[in-house]
């Protein structure tokens, strides 16, 4: 009998648990329901205060794990090996405040980081400097998440950031640091802050697209280019706390402070449209991410596990519970070795777990 490793707890690790499988055991489906949720790979320690956000940067040698890059609350930025699952450097730019985005420009070796102390920093590792080699200043005091989009020139990438008004997201050229626009929905909307973002470019290649969640539970798609709305839909009754979108599936995910999961598509018109919703046991969803692959989606909960399901239909894989507070971010490495894929899950109880799950193809 052949098992799916996208539905089959037995693969969690990559490899098949010890026990004789067979066809006809009646008594398999109550095994499988008995088994306990698989342990971390391993858990990193040291972050000394919460950790906010994650980033995984696979390295340009074969042979070298991903390197992984943390945020926490003290307003430090950990740069963590491992190999040797020790911190490799420690970054400190944010003058005591809480770092809530972290992110590698692809290509090259710039790391981002987003603070609330209103300063974007840009970091150049080459260089192996400790102090940022530029910065931005931001207007918003919320805690939306800046986005990036990596440009057909080298070296130029784009950049949303809430803008200054409540309700505005701000583009920008970088490094140049020239506006490209600010997208504003009309007057009467109600949205409400942006709590989220993630710029795109479509498969088709016309111009760069935004997906803003906002603080009334709706997820509005902006032309960046023609500075236009495309397209909005209610998702939810509270503000949408994340989101991520497959581009090749057209489709994506949002979470709320709610216990519901909203999976929504989009059409060729560019029209936005609730596929499914997949309620959970408790409320809470802080991160939501899904695995570069495009076969896993996993969520970070206020009840202190992150969730696993199949992406293509939703499916429950796996419920992973080690964390002793609220797990504020998900994230997964790179594809680039299938066998060893990694998740990584960061907490209020200053641990990163990570595990090594459904990492085969």
């Amino acid at each position: 009998m052949v098992f799916n490793p996208l539905c089959n707890p037995f693969l969690l690790y990559g490899r098949v648990h010890p026990i004789h499988i067979h066809r006809r055991c009646s008594w398999l489906s109550l095994l499988v329901m008995a088994l306990p949720p698989p342990p971390p790979r391993f858990v990193l320690r040291g972050s000394q205060s919460a950790v906010n956000t994650l980033h995984f940067s696979c390295r340009s040698e074969a042979d070298s794990p991903p390197l992984l890059f943390s945020g926490s609350l003290s307003g430090l930025i950990h740069v963590w090996n491992l190999q040797t699952r020790r911190v490799d450097t420690t970054l400190d730019g944010h003058a005591g405040q809480s770092v809530y985005w972290v992110k590698i420009l692809e290509g090259q070796h710039l790391l981002l980081s987003q603070g609330r102390d209103l300063k974007l920093c840009l970091w150049d590792l080459a260089e192996g400097r400790n102090a940022p080699v530029d910065s931005l200043s931001l207007d918003s005091v919320g805690f939306c998440k800046g986005s990036v989009l990596t440009e057909g020139t080298q070296g130029c990438w784009l950049l949303a950031v809430p803008g200054k008004g409540m309700d505005e997201v701000q583009v920008l050229d970088m490094p140049s640091k020239t506006s490209v626009c600010t997208l504003k929905p009309e007057a009467g909307a109600k949205a409400g802050m942006p709590m989220c973002l993630e710029l795109w470019k479509p498969p088709s290649g016309s111009g760069p697209l935004l997906l803003a969640g906002y603080e009334d539970g709706s997820v509005i798609l902006w032309n960046v280019s023609e500075r236009r709305m495309l397209s909005r839909l209610s998702c939810h009754k509270e503000p949408v706390m994340s989101l991520d979108f497959d581009s090749g599936r057209a489709k994506g995910v949002s979470g709320s402070s709610e216990k519901v999961l909203c999976v929504w598509s989009l059409d060729e018109h560019h029209s936005l449209k609730v596929c499914r919703t997949q309620e959970l046991t408790n409320p809470g969803i802080a991160d939501v991410a899904i695995r570069p692959d495009g076969k896993i989606l996993a969520t970070a909960g206020w009840d202190h596990r992150i969730r696993l399901f199949g992406w293509k239909q939703l499916k429950p894989l796996a419920v992973l519970d080690y964390h002793s507070a609220a797990v504020h971010c998900v994230a997964f490495s790179d594809p680039g070795r299938p066998g060893e894929q990694l998740l990584a899950g960061g907490s209020k109880d200053q641990r990163i777990s990570i595990w090594s799950v459904y990492s085969q193809t």
